[in-house]
């Protein structure tokens, strides 16, 4: 079957060649031919309705036959000659012969194909070599097994985060939380899916969604910083001072991410 559908994407490849170089060839004069049929007529109109006299009409219609004699000899069709047909339907077949020989040698022609479910059959016994996408892949089957299992919903939206899904890892940790909604972590998480989603802005349900984490958590730094941040956005000064602080104090003083904080820190009221 491959090498049948093979056969016949060259054979309509070559096809399509062929009609598009003679719709070129053909196309050209018939196109010029009715420019300047048009352009003669609209003169000839023209002077009969008396908006031309015969000096004008003259002059205009010498300049316009100039004009359409040049183009036609800049756009003059190639003429192909039977011996063309041939290189074209040679370079064709050659293309197709080298094509299929590069794949013969460097590709698999007898390897079978492999199904998805196979796939993911062999990563999950290859856990320490996979990359972010696969291990999402191994851990979406068992959640498909285990819908309501916590820990493999954390890990499927942990693994979609990292692999660059951040639609799929929200939709891991919405789900986390539906089955455990005290989980400070996985609301912290969702709520940093959704700024990721969004293009580094906490919208209004990722800044629901750390107020949650703080609720339940207030040791939640990550969800700390981007209410802060949402709130320096805004500039509610007293509010990202109420947010950072805390962040602040808990980083290390060599810590660079406390240096930046402390210098984008807006200065409290006077008291």
């Amino acid at each position: 079957m491959f090498w049948i559908m093979t056969a016949l994407m060259a054979a309509l490849a070559g096809l399509l060649v062929l009609a598009g170089a003679r719709r070129g060839v053909d196309g050209g004069e018939v196109v010029t031919a009715a420019t300047a049929s048009a352009e003669l007529a609209e003169l000839d109109r023209l002077k009969a309705r008396g908006l031309l006299d015969d000096a004008s009409w003259t002059t205009a219609r010498a300049e316009a036959g100039r004009r359409i004699l040049s183009a036609r000899r800049e756009a003059a069709p190639a003429v192909a000659s039977a011996r063309d047909r041939f290189w074209v339907l040679g370079g064709i077949g050659a293309t197709v012969a080298i094509t299929v020989g590069l794949y013969t040698l460097l590709g698999a022609p007898g390897l079978p194909d492999q199904s998805w479910e196979r796939r993911v059959d062999q990563w999950a016994t290859q856990l320490d070599s996979l990359q972010p996408p696969q291990i999402a892949a191994v851990v979406a089957r068992v959640v498909e097994e285990r819908p309501n299992d916590h820990q493999a919903l954390t890990m499927l939206g942990a693994a979609r985060f990292e692999a660059g899904d951040p639609l799929g890892a929200a939709s891991a940790f919405r789900r986390a939380v539906a089955v455990r909604p005290d989980d400070a972590q996985s609301w912290a998480r969702l709520g940093e899916s959704l700024v990721r989603a969004n293009q580094g802005v906490a919208d209004g349900d990722a800044e629901a969604a750390f107020r949650e984490a703080l609720r339940l958590d207030p040791g939640q730094l990550g969800a700390r910083y981007f209410l802060g941040e949402a709130a320096l956005a805004r500039g509610e000064t007293a509010r990202v001072r109420e947010m950072w602080l805390p962040l602040i104090a808990a980083l290390d003083p060599a810590d660079p991410r406390r240096a930046d904080l402390e210098a984008r820190l807006p200065a409290g009221d006077a008291a």
